[in-house]
């Protein structure tokens, strides 16, 4: 594998992982989003998912985001009448976010994000350590 084809990967996966990051902000700037009426319901989680894709021009697989879909999961309830979102017996639906949750995968994307850093790192590190040495 040579090193633009290792570049091109690591650059695939920190794009699919910004995403993700992307996604995990809404989630947690939505945590709190209720109805705006009786029976609506609220914001649900979104989760992105990943596919690899074969890159002929690399001859390598590239990780790529495959959507954004809405996650599974009740929402939960929360007792407040006055709500316009409240049903008849004054419950409202709160989103299906749950921020201890979101905070996790937000780390473990930071990690993949920076591991996918490290890689290009590594590979300019290399380079130049191949340009010294042709040089020197």
């Amino acid at each position: 594998m040579d090193f633009n084809t290792s570049l091109d990967i690591a650059f695939s996966g920190m794009t699919a992982e910004s995403a993700r990051l992307k996604v995990i902000a809404e989630n947690l700037a939505n945590a709190d989003s209720t109805g705006k009426t009786a029976g609506s319901e609220p914001y649900r989680r979104q989760v992105v998912t990943f596919t690899d894709v074969f890159d002929r021009a690399i001859n390598a697989k590239r990780v790529k985001v495959g959507g954004v879909v809405p996650a599974a999961g009740a929402f939960g309830k929360r007792y407040e009448p006055g709500h316009p979102a409240a049903d008849a017996d004054g419950y409202v639906l709160t989103p299906n976010v749950n921020p201890v949750t979101e905070l996790m995968d937000m780390r473990e994307a930071q990690r993949s994000y920076e591991a996918n850093l490290n890689v290009i790192d590594a590979v300019k590190a290399m380079v130049s350590r191949t340009i010294d040495l042709l040089h020197g």
